[in-house]
């Protein structure tokens, strides 16, 4: 027994959704378990969760809400017989305890999209024996050699070929081209689509019955495997007899007389899937001819399908594309807009991230007394999950640094806000500069974090609080750090990087490494931003193309 919704009106009215899972998303999104497709619904709308035998419905923070018998849902909620769910303009009932085809011991249920629900993947066990005829398909070229009538084969070409004109979306073309099938063989009672994904999985996305009733449809593992793996379409005129499939649960429990597969494959020659019909009526045997009309067919089929699917993935990534866009433009508003306009000071800093998105972090927060705040940190890895972490720390920084006075008390809040909040797996190396204007004082502290490097005026380089350094924020909780002050002459400058700079690799998977920024620091420059250009360009002459997220900041006294 299981549960089901119906789609009531849209674009889907009439179709069954069977919720045998533990988790259906509904959405606008094309990953989504149940897809809504209505421009006011959101991409990840709502969402069903079953919690032992009851199923649970919950709006996902949409832009307008999730409806169930016209009232607004806060929270979980449970679903009962008969109640509406409203998304947007589309309506579903919800229906308890409708008899479903569950698997046997040997089976497995898979859930699939499109108009698949209640198809079941069956493990069958089959004795080696003859197929009744087949077909192979050249691996080099995809194409087939055919002897059935030419006006057979154009009738059919011309029939999938007008349906499937203009149509670009997978979950269109599916249905489509089974549309087309059952008009060329008029004796077929059933017809599927299965694709195979990049682990080799199987899963049904789309069937279609002749019969309005017959909506639970067991497929060969067996049968189809053959198909993909030798490239080869197969026809047994008289399933139920033949010896192949005489262990065959699903040609036995529904009475096949004759089935027709045949393998979908791409521009590449690469078998991605197979398209299957079947009849129960012992008088319309599939022929020969049938076989490779269907071969025909499924050959223009997998040049739709392949190409829904390429413009499918040039979706999303656009929609990647977009997303990360976007995410860049936010993570740069967390940086500083320009250079601080400090007296007696001057300022230099880069910023580039490996991806559209990074993890460096540098920041420049006033505080009281004539000081200034000089962040430089690293969080673990790159990409979206380390942004958002950057993001974290730019906020939790300027907050903690404002309200605690004293510099070691707001680190280790800091540490201690990290320690609670995010997983055991990641961590933040930070150090924190406090430039005292007044005095011209440098206090350094240091969460696991290259040192800050301090040109004095004789052209040494030293590393300021390095025998201070501390584990990196969010290790453990309850530290407590150390700070070391110097003081900055007239002319002296500060160099502060990420790992993005010492650790950049040339072609032979050598470090630039800290001492090549040594060198440079100890050289003459007319100004601080020569200066770090400088490392910059070498750094980029070094490794070719970045690798790691970038960051560097310098500046110096001028007076």
């Amino acid at each position: 027994m299981s549960s089901y919704l119906v789609a009531v009106n849209g674009s889907d009215a009439g179709k069954k959704i069977y919720l045998t899972g533990e988790k259906y998303v509904m959405g606008r999104h094309p990953e989504c378990d149940i897809v809504v497709d209505a421009g006011a619904v959101s991409r990840h709308h709502a969402q069903i969760t079953r919690k032992n035998q009851d199923l649970l419905i919950e709006d996902l923070g949409s832009r307008n809400g999730t409806f169930v018998n016209d009232s607004a849902i806060h929270s979980l909620q449970k679903l009962k017989d008969g109640d509406l769910i409203r998304v947007c303009d589309v309506t579903f009932t919800f229906h308890l305890d409708q008899p479903f085809a569950p698997p046997s011991a040997r089976n497995l249920a898979q859930r699939e999209g499109g108009g698949a629900y209640g198809t079941i993947m069956v493990d069958d066990d089959s004795a080696p024996s003859t197929i009744m005829s087949q077909l192979e398909v050249s691996s080099q070229s995809g194409g087939v050699s055919l002897q059935a009538s030419a006006e057979v084969k154009l009738a059919a070409m011309l029939e999938i070929t007008k349906n499937l004109g203009g149509v670009i979306a997978p979950e269109d073309v599916f249905p489509q081209v089974l549309e087309s099938l059952f008009k060329i063989f008029l004796q077929a009672d059933r017809s599927f689509i299965i694709l195979q994904d990049e682990k080799g999985r199987l899963t049904p996305r789309w069937t279609k019955t002749r019969r309005p009733g017959d909506e639970n449809i067991r497929i060969s593992r067996t049968v189809i495997n053959h198909v993909i793996e030798k490239k080869q379409a197969i026809l047994s005129a008289d399933a139920a007899a033949d010896s192949r499939f005489e262990m065959s649960q699903s040609i036995t429990d529904f009475q096949i007389r004759s089935i027709m597969c045949a393998p979908l494959i791409d521009s590449e020659g690469k078998a991605f899937g197979a398209l299957q019909i079947d009849t129960l009526d012992q008088r319309k045997r599939f022929q020969q001819e049938d076989l490779e009309v269907l071969m025909s067919v499924a050959t223009q089929a997998a040049i739709s399908i392949d190409n829904a699917q390429l413009h499918q993935r040039a979706m999303k990534q656009q929609e990647i594309e977009r997303d990360l866009k976007l995410a860049s433009q936010v993570q740069i508003g967390f940086l500083p807009k320009g250079k601080p306009a400090a007296a007696g000071y001057d300022f230099f800093d880069y910023y580039r991230a490996a991806n559209s998105v990074g993890g460096d972090y540098y920041d420049y927060i006033p505080l009281p007394n004539n000081r200034m705040a000089i962040l430089l940190g690293d969080v673990v890895g790159h990409g979206i999950a380390a942004s958002l972490l950057m993001a974290k720390l730019s906020a939790d920084a300027r907050y903690t640094l404002a309200s605690i006075e004293d510099p070691a008390e707001a680190f280790s809040t800091l540490n201690n806000t990290f320690s609670e909040s995010i997983p055991d797996d990641q961590f933040v190396t930070l150090v924190l500069n406090i430039l005292d204007f007044q005095a011209h004082e440098l206090t350094v502290l240091n969460a696991g974090h290259m040192a800050p490097m301090l040109r004095r005026n004789d052209g040494q380089v030293e590393d300021v609080g390095e025998a201070e350094i501390s584990l990196p924020l969010g290790v453990f909780p309850d530290l407590e750090y150390e700070k070391v002050t110097v003081p900055i002459a007239v002319g002296e400058r500060i160099i502060l990087f990420t790992d993005g700079i010492n650790e950049a690799m040339d072609a032979d998977g050598q470090q630039f490494g800290i001492p090549r920024v040594r060198e440079r620091a100890q050289q003459e420059f007319p100004t601080v931003a020569q200066l770090g250009q400088a490392v910059v360009q070498d750094v980029r002459e070094f490794m070719g193309s970045q690798f790691d997220d970038m960051c560097l900041v310098c500046y110096e006294r001028l007076e």
